[in-house]
């Protein structure tokens, strides 16, 4: 098999989850097998994913020499945060002692946007969130395919903050890079709702630099201020290191009248 291309040389080995300040890490840049601290390209093919090659060879294939899964036996899950980094996932799975080993691929999906989810996380960012977007509207978000094990381990990361949907493929057509239809993929919906725009009532458009929103958080409440500012460096200080100011910063979202509780996506 051809070498990988290590995280470190393609400046996607940052761990958002230990610099919360590069939430969320750069997400997969191209259709690949994660395999622990390094990506294999796959090339795509107009077939299953499972018959995508890597180096040559069939990816189910690669997997079942390593003794794991195959496509057809695995869950895919759409990333609208962390969970696109490779090095976010990897750091999730490898601490459970799971193995690392997931096919990450970037898809066009219709009718979902990006926001910010209305609670501060355990690392002390402010996560990203899905709502529902025009049927017209197109965001490309990178869909991993987890086994059994990989699947219950990101569940326990997002729970109880997250509630795990799934996207039928009729009402939010998905694309695969091959121009493939994907029938369906699961995603991870904030129970807190998503973050508006002050004043506006519109969801907040995530998954830009948490420094800028953040900051942005401070200017617009002079009470978060008091609790966690005067930058977005103390906030994730303060914020990772204690759970009741994580809670009295994701309460005083709603008491700003920030929060959309429901941003369509739930049943």
């Amino acid at each position: 098999m051809a070498r990988g291309r290590s995280l470190v040389s393609l400046g996607l080995d940052v761990v958002p989850a230990l610099q919360p300040l590069a939430y969320p890490g750069r997400p997969a840049p191209w259709p690949a097998l994660l395999t622990g601290d390094e990506l294999l390209p796959l090339g795509v093919r107009p077939l299953p994913l499972g018959r995508w090659t890597v180096a040559g060879q069939a990816l189910d294939a690669v997997l079942g020499e390593r003794g794991l899964a195959p496509v057809g036996r695995r869950h895919p899950v759409i990333a609208v945060g962390s969970n696109a980094s490779p090095a976010q996932v990897a750091y999730k799975l490898v601490r459970r002692g799971i193995p690392a080993a997931v096919p990450m691929v970037p898809v066009r999906v219709r009718g979902i946007a990006v926001g910010c989810s209305a609670h501060i996380g355990r690392a002390g960012y402010v996560a990203a969130a899905p709502y529902r977007d025009d049927p017209a509207a197109e965001t490309t978000l990178v869909v991993s395919w987890l086994d059994e094990d990989q699947f219950g381990a990101v569940d326990e990361t997002e729970f109880p903050n997250y509630r795990r949907v799934l996207l039928p493929g009729d009402d939010f057509a998905m694309t695969l890079p091959s121009g493939e239809p994907l029938g369906g993929a699961f995603l991870y919906v904030s129970a807190r709702g998503v973050l508006t725009v002050s004043g506006a009532g519109e969801p907040r458009r995530g998954g830009g630099h948490q420094a800028t929103l953040l900051a942005s958080l401070l200017a617009g409440s002079p009470r978060l201020r008091e609790l966690l500012g005067p930058d977005p460096a103390s906030w994730v200080r303060k914020a990772a290191a204690d759970r009741a100011v994580r809670e009295s910063g994701t309460r005083i979202f709603g008491e700003e009248s920030w929060v959309l509780r429901r941003p369509g996506l739930l049943p």
